[in-house]
Parts: C-alpha cells; structure tokens; sequence
C-alpha cells in the first residue's frame, strides 16, 4: 500500500526552504520509520564525509526501532551500501559517489548532553523528541552548524506546557519549521481491524494523545477503573507471580497473580487473585525483612511462585527473599512508562483484579494525576500517595505481562 499524502511530506521536506520538520501526533502513523529513511536520504542527496546525529531516549531504543527497521529494508540496501558497526554504533552509508557516517546517541538523563558535546553534524534526527531532557535536545540541536544543515524531529504528545510543544510545536513559524501533524488514521497501512484494536487499548489521556495526537494535561485518576476490571474468578492453573513494593514504615503492598493463557497458542492474561497490605506507620508496627519474607511465603499459600518481582531498591528484602529460595526479579521502575502499559493491559481486559483485593481496589479510587506537572519541563507527574499497590501493579504489568504477551 502506496504513502498518504502527509507520509509523503517527509520526504518532500529535504528540498524545503524549511530548517527543521516536526511530525507530531497519534501512534504507529509510520513517523519514525520514515523519519529515518528520508533523513538519510536527504543527507545522502546534499552532504559528502559528513557527520549525522540520531538521537533517542537510549542508544539501544534508537537501534531497535530505527536502524534495525532500515537496515532490514530492500530499498535502503538497493539504493545504498551500509555498514553497521554495533560497537561504536555508527552507520556509514555509501552511494550516489557519497559516504556519511550516522552516529546514535541516548538521551537517558541530563547528563546525557556531554555524549554529543563537541560534534559537529550536518543534521540531526531526534526520535521521539517529548522524552529526551531539554540539556540533550539543545546540545543535539547546536551541533547542527554546517551550512544546509536541517534538523528532525518525531514525537508522540505529551503535556501542553511541555518545553517542546511551547517552543516549537505550538509555533513552528518562530523557527523556520514545517509541522506535520498526525493521528492515527493518516497510515493507510493499518486495516480497520488493527485501528479498532488501537482505539480499545486506550483510554482517557492515553487515547487523546496516542490515537487523537492531541497535546493534553494528564489529569484526575490515572486509571479507568471500573466493574469491568473486577472479577470473582480464582484461576486454578496458570504460572504464580508475586509482586512487591517495600515498605518498611510507608505502605508494604504485595500481590499474587495467576498468569493464564486463552487456547494453546493464546495470549496470556493475569489475574490477582489476592494481596498483603501492611501500613506500618498507621498500625505502629514495623517489621522487619524477616517478617515480610514470612508474609510472603502465607501469600503464596503453597503455589510454586514462579518470580517474585520486587522494586529495584529494596536490596535487603530481595536478598532475603533469595535466601529462602525465591526467584527474584527486579522490577523495571519507569513509572509512566509503567502506567502507560497498565493501563493498556487494564483497558484490554489482559489484567483482572480479584474483587477480594481491598486495598488495591481502593487505591484505584484514589490514585491521581498531579495538578500542574511537578516532573520539571512539562512532564506528566502522580500524586505520591495512595500508590503502593498501584506501583506493585504496575511492576508486574511492566515486567511481567508486557514481555510475556510480547
């Protein structure tokens, strides 16, 4: 199936009088794909021994989702000779009697900037530019100083006062920019089945900016939870999870899932099937690893647990799970990356919650979006109270269900 004609716009915008092209807006609407094939051809066309920058939230993340995908395309290797060094994680593209080497880079944290201080590119292309830290996209944008030299960007909405959106969505004129906006039905690639698919996986937030592309506050609770989600069920067969976040005076919150699969070749759902809560500073009691560890073997109640997954930082309670011969797992903390994927998996009907898990359920009720963000540059932030098992929730979801159903 042929582009649409705002996939097409990429590939015109190389011959623009434009210095830079924004495609903002919904998921999988083909931005970052071919961002990346245009980007390079475009370099190709009108640079020679030349230094390109692309750029995301990792080095790796950039590698799987962009330079794999090119490599792997008949046409870029038709039209070019490319050599992938993983090492160094350049790629040096030869043709047309040109060769220009594409360097990746991660912008993980603030400090990331110093990756990328110093060079000088012809162009930069920066990958889902609403999660990288300001100090990076700056550094990344001032390397760009030969002349011709334009830069890229592809990103998913996030918060209306991002610094992003504020700059350079919003106002695209005060930089010189085209911007392409997207929602998900501008890929004609995806069939009406796929697309209604799409649109059940998210709701409130989520569906506004990953399907409508629209730049909208996170707000009210973070999750639409309702009778829908609850269940009496109690599967009797399925792999036993255990999901933890430690606590030793803050809430203690751990749940048992049963993880089943629909038909043989079916994809797994979960269910938690019951749960530990102790709030040591409203009963006024501590206790200790020991102590924990014990509640955890009665959670379990005789089932073979398969993980125990636990938050990252409770390095004393993991080593004393170990010792009594648990299998531990630690768990992947990004937090709205985590809430984004439970959400989906909570949307979707793949995690059900036991209607005899109290303290989760009222948690759902109160877990809330933040009034104005708090996570610095417009980023999305969660009231910090009422999330205990939210934050075990989401460990098993993030770590568990979302690598098992991949």
């Amino acid at each position: 199936m042929g582009l649409s004609e705002k996939q097409k716009e990429i590939f015109r915008f190389g011959d623009s009088g434009y210095d830079a092209l924004i495609c903002d807006g919904a998921i999988r609407t083909g931005k970052s794909s071919l961002m990346t094939a245009a980007f390079i051809d475009w370099a190709m066309g009108h640079f020679d021994r030349t230094r390109f920058g692309i750029c995301g939230k990792t080095a790796d993340g950039c590698v799987k989702n962009l330079i794999m995908p090119y490599l792997g395309s008949s046409l870029a290797r038709k039209s070019y000779r490319l050599r992938w060094r993983p090492g160094t994680k350049e790629l040096t593209v030869a043709g047309r009697g040109r060769k220009n080497v594409f360097e990746i880079f991660g912008g993980l944290n603030e400090s990331s900037f110093m990756l990328i201080q110093g060079r000088t590119f012809g162009g930069a292309l920066l990958d889902e530019t609403a999660l990288l830290p300001r100090s990076f996209a700056d550094q990344a944008i001032a390397r760009c100083s030969l002349p011709g030299s334009k830069l890229w960007f592809n990103c998913n909405p996030a918060s209306p006062s991002h610094w992003f959106y504020r700059e350079w969505v919003s106002k695209p004129e005060t930089k010189n920019a085209l911007r392409l906006h997207f929602t998900i039905e501008d890929n004609p690639a995806l069939t009406e089945d796929v697309l209604r698919r799409y649109r059940a996986a998210y709701g409130g937030v989520f569906y506004r900016r990953y399907i409508l592309g629209e730049w909208c506050a996170a707000e009210g609770l973070v999750y639409d939870f309702g009778d829908a989600i609850l269940t009496d069920e109690i599967p009797e067969e399925g792999d036993a999870y255990i999901s933890v976040d430690y606590g030793t005076m803050n809430p203690f919150s751990a749940g048992l899932w049963r993880v089943v699969r629909e038909g043989r070749a079916g994809t797994p759902r979960a269910v938690r099937i019951r749960e530990f809560y102790h709030d040591g500073r409203a009963s006024g009691i501590r206790m200790t690893d020991e102590d924990y560890c014990r509640e955890i073997e009665r959670l379990a109640g005789g089932l073979p647990v398969k993980r125990v997954v636990v938050d990252p930082s409770a390095t004393s309670f993991i080593t004393a799970l170990r010792r009594r011969g648990f299998t531990v797992l630690r768990a992947k903390n990004d937090v709205l990356d985590g809430i984004r994927v439970t959400s989906s998996l909570l949307r979707s009907g793949a995690i059900r919650i036991h209607r005899g898990c109290a303290d989760a359920i009222r948690e759902f009720g109160l877990y809330r979006w933040a009034d104005g963000e708090s996570g610095g540059g417009g980023r999305d932030a969660v009231v910090k109270e009422n999330d205990h098992a939210m934050d075990d929730i989401r460990y098993f979801a993030n770590t568990v269900l979302a690598k098992r159903r991949t």
